[in-house]
């Protein structure tokens, strides 16, 4: 098992990890958080190389992927860069990459109910006013599970709160802060229930987050 204790907070920088191979040639990926080898609850950045491909498998408990570049795809459809996709429960599918592509993927985490197939593209998408100078575009919410983006102004300063339910960000872009640390591009972070911080940036930053699932 690799960093499943949710009750401790997890950063890790994900540029500072190295590739390791997967079951599929041409595909690696850095495990963040894994239950098992191959099944279970898992979160990586996978990446394709040009012209890889995986074989034709199944999604017990969902599939959550943001396509971080390049053009991921599957027998449904292209998905390039800033695309938000969820596979439900029970869902199979085939992927490749022609160009290849590099995605933040989580495995086997959804409530068994959330049957909903989720395709968005962020880049063609609208941002919503958030509290003080931020701006959220929303990409999925069920029950307490809400996943969105979040775009921080420069020199932007959130209230101090704490995590119902946890919080896991990814940075996109820029550098995500908070009295712990600053965390760069690339950077993972998982914060237990009920933890709390007082986040700030001081360049434009864009992060992607979900809140409400780690009770």
């Amino acid at each position: 098992m690799l960093n499943m204790d949710f009750s401790r907070k997890v950063v890790i920088r994900t540029h500072e990890l190295e590739w390791l191979p997967s079951p599929s040639g041409g595909v690696v990926r850095k495990p963040l958080a894994r239950e098992e080898a191959e099944r279970g609850h898992a979160t990586s950045i996978v990446r394709y190389e040009p012209g890889a491909s995986f074989s034709r498998h199944e999604h017990p408990l969902g599939e959550e992927i943001l396509v971080l570049d390049g053009v991921f795809s599957d027998e449904s459809g292209d998905y390039p860069a800033g695309t938000y996709l969820r596979n439900p429960p029970g869902s199979a599918h085939a992927p490749f990459s022609k160009p290849g592509c590099t995605l933040l993927v989580k495995l086997h985490q959804f409530n068994e109910r959330d049957l909903k197939t989720v395709r968005v593209d962020t880049r063609n998408s609208d941002w919503l006013p958030g509290i003080g100078g931020l701006e959220v575009m929303p990409l999925h919410e069920f029950e307490h599970e809400h996943v969105a983006l979040v775009k921080w102004p420069a020199k932007e300063t959130f209230q101090p709160h704490r995590h119902f339910g946890g919080e896991e960000i990814f940075v996109l872009s820029g550098e995500f802060c908070d009295e712990h640390g600053h965390y760069p591009a690339g950077t993972w972070i998982r914060s237990p229930h009920m933890s709390q911080h007082h986040p700030f940036v001081d360049q434009e930053t864009v992060i992607w987050v979900k809140t409400g699932h780690l009770r």
